[in-house]
């Protein structure tokens, strides 16, 4: 299930659900109003509020980008810009001027908002389907991305210029049970206090924490939290920390904050214990929902190795032909039989 939050009104919230495949714009938890249901073509694959706040973005699986009006609650969708590719997750620049879209097909394209057929530029360098992009807050020039190739990479979007590229297998420990896994990163999110950039990659006990260095245009890393459960989601919080989702209904919830320079988990607090209680008793369903398949390890495009079979055929078919021309070739015996 996708997911964004109005940064602007953080009361205001819109997610997908794939059957049947709809928008839900809704308010957050503990405002009173009704939430809003839009019917899309499509399976919604990522979402976004534009930055003036008056529209939702949707992309989904064949590769569309669909806006629906925030205010107008029965307005139709409308749509904006195509891809040829499957559409993994959507942007807008801070001052909406550009779309960013990230496929399967290893791109990130910037568009113009208004005219999407002119394209602005393409990121271009990963070798594997791009899973998440985002905008660094505070720096409205830089791009972060991740993709299935196990790297984060910065740019600069709008001349599509790479700045950094980290490979996050070249941090992991050799005797990391996951350490020759393919995995991509299922969340990106930032923290504006300390420009700290913090990845969760899919169905591992783990959060790689960066610095964004914006003068230099590069990417320093931190460290590594490690968890004893799969982490479900991660999220930063002005003026808290880290939260960190996880699979265990005894503890599901664990903040994390700097100490001494180093990020760790912090004693449960009454907000956590309140947030924990209320989690352990939605527990069937938030199972169902973050608890799932992320679906990510199916987008790796199958390579079929061919031609060690056929090389191999081929020489058993001179062999044979080789063969073949000996015999007719052997001069006969005494009793008129070819001579072996």
């Amino acid at each position: 299930m996708a997911m964004s939050e109005c940064q602007g009104c953080p009361r205001r919230v819109a997610s997908a659900i794939s059957r049947p495949p709809r928008v839900v714009s809704a308010p957050a938890l503990g405002v009173a109003a009704f939430p809003v249901f839009r019917t899309v073509v499509r399976r919604c694959t990522a979402l976004t509020f534009t930055a003036s706040e008056e529209k939702v973005l949707v992309a989904d699986k064949s590769g569309d980008v669909y806006s629906f009006p925030v205010l107008d609650q029965h307005g139709p969708g409308r749509l904006e810009l195509g891809h040829l590719s499957m559409l993994l997750d959507v942007a807008v620049s801070p001052d909406d001027r550009y779309v960013l879209t990230a496929d399967r097909d290893e791109k990130i394209r910037v568009s113009w908002a208004t005219a999407p057929h002119n394209i602005e530029s393409f990121c271009l360098g990963h070798t594997e389907f791009v899973s998440r992009i985002l905008v660094a807050p505070g720096h409205p020039e830089l791009l972060l991305s991740s993709s299935g190739d196990r790297t984060l990479r910065l740019w600069e979007y709008r001349s599509g210029r790479q700045l950094h590229c980290c490979h996050l297998t070249s941090l992991q420990e050799p005797a990391e049970p996951w350490g020759d896994k393919r995995f991509a990163v299922s969340r990106i999110t930032y923290w504006r206090q300390e420009d700290c950039v913090a990845l969760l990659c899919d169905s591992l006990p783990v959060v790689y924490l960066f610095q964004l260095d914006a003068p230099r245009q590069q990417l320093v890393y931190r460290q590594q939290l490690p968890f004893q459960h799969r982490v479900w989601d991660v999220a930063f919080e002005e003026g808290q920390g880290l939260w960190v989702l996880q699979d265990c209904r005894e503890e599901p919830l664990v903040l994390c904050r700097p100490v001494g320079g180093q990020w760790q988990g912090v004693p449960e607090s009454a907000v956590v214990r309140r947030v924990s209680a209320h989690l352990r008793g939605n527990w069937a369903a938030l199972e169902g929902c973050a608890g799932g398949d992320s679906g990510l390890s199916g987008l790796y495009k199958a390579t079929c190795d061919n031609m060690t079979s056929y090389l191999k055929r081929k020489e058993e078919r001179l062999q044979q032909q080789l063969e073949r021309k000996r015999r007719r070739t052997c001069p006969p015996g005494p009793a008129g039989r070819p001579r072996r």
